[in-house]
């Protein structure tokens, strides 16, 4: 069960609008923004609960005033059910975004596992997949790194998608990918199963308090890899920085600029060390980390059959649907929001 919390709501946008009042609020302007966002996220639940409130008593003033040969108002009370019912579905979702972290943009990344050529083609399918995804809810979608495949595929991509809660929306994806199909590699079309993870960590910018000792650090450049050969760098500007306490390295190539590109590869650093230090010092952080687990079979939180049936089957929350082709074109929402569903139960 959600619960929706009233009282709990404007408590936090009376605290909200107190802290805006305060002399010197833009001083910060990031941090300002970030109490903006979070006022107007607060503010926009109690509206669409108050209204949700009032269309529903509209509704019952409508059932003692109709009139079963009155088409016209039956009609008009089938539309007002069927508006609050969007309401309240569109209001349910968004109250399953509850996180610290949720509201962020989110850097999600992919890596092939065993399997050479179908595994890495595997990849490039579940990049094209997210991609997909963002372009459907409009947001912003950015790649950080790509290292192609020696045949086909991906060896490796991170990307940056920006939007409200694209973290909440995303969290969930973090694990093993498994894939059934017939291989279009194999030229006796055998059936083949390929694995691949993904990873996602907040950007969590003004929020994080990581400071970084460039003493620790290793910055190597090279040549830009670029997806299909299209913009690839002919100068060595491309970034890669090794954290070396932690082993933690992260790439970034996605402007012909070496100085914006280590500035991207700092953020990201920041980002994950901020992720290792919420697991360190809080085990209830274990929604934003995830469970580290191996790219092989008995790990994975999703399977895609393409054959000898199609199906696509959550292992977490159960769902299941047998539009593969409309998963694999980017109609995520009823499996992401399954899994917030699910999890969200499990805390109650």
């Amino acid at each position: 069960m959600i619960l929706f919390d009233l009282d709990k709501l404007n408590k936090v946008i009376a605290e909200l609008e107190e802290e805006q009042n305060q002399d010197g609020f833009w001083s910060d302007q990031k941090s300002a923004l970030s109490v903006v966002g979070k006022l107007n996220e607060a503010k926009g639940k109690v509206s669409s609960y108050t209204k949700i409130i009032q269309d529903n008593q509209d509704l019952l003033d409508l059932l003692d005033m109709v009139d079963e040969s009155d088409g016209e108002m039956i009609a008009l009370i089938e539309e007002t059910e069927k508006e609050l019912n969007k309401n309240i579905h569109n209001l349910r979702n968004t109250l399953l975004f509850t996180g610290e972290y949720d509201s962020l943009n989110v850097t999600l990344e992919i890596h092939p596992g065993a399997g050479g050529t179908e595994a890495q083609d595997w990849g490039e399918m579940l990049l094209r997949m997210y991609q997909r995804w963002t372009e459907r809810h409009g947001f912003k979608w950015q790649v950080l790194s790509y290292e192609s495949g020696e045949e086909a595929g991906l060896k490796s991509a991170a990307v940056k998608i920006s939007g409200h809660n694209a973290y909440g929306m995303l969290r969930g994806e973090k694990g093993v990918h498994r894939l059934v199909r017939i291989s279009p590699f194999d030229a006796n079309a055998r059936r083949h199963t390929s694995f691949a993870s993904v990873n996602v960590v907040p950007e969590f910018g003004s929020v994080s308090d990581v400071v970084i000792d460039p003493k620790d650090l290793r910055v190597d450049t090279f040549r830009s890899g670029g997806a299909g050969g299209q913009n690839v760098n002919k100068v060595s500007s491309a970034v890669r920085i090794t954290h070396i306490p932690t082993g933690i390295v992260v790439s970034c190539e996605i402007e012909r600029s070496q100085l914006f590109n280590k500035a991207t590869c700092m953020e990201m650093l920041k980002d994950k060390l901020m992720q290792r230090k919420l697991e360190e010092r809080d085990a209830k952080m274990k929604s934003i980390i995830g469970e580290q687990k191996n790219i092989e079979w008995g790990s994975q939180i999703r399977n895609y059959v393409f054959c000898p049936y199609t199906l696509v089957k959550d292992n977490r929350s159960g769902f299941e649907t047998a539009d593969v082709s409309g998963v694999m074109d980017g109609d995520l929402d009823d499996l992401l929001y399954s899994f917030l569903e699910t999890e969200a139960k499990g805390h109650d």
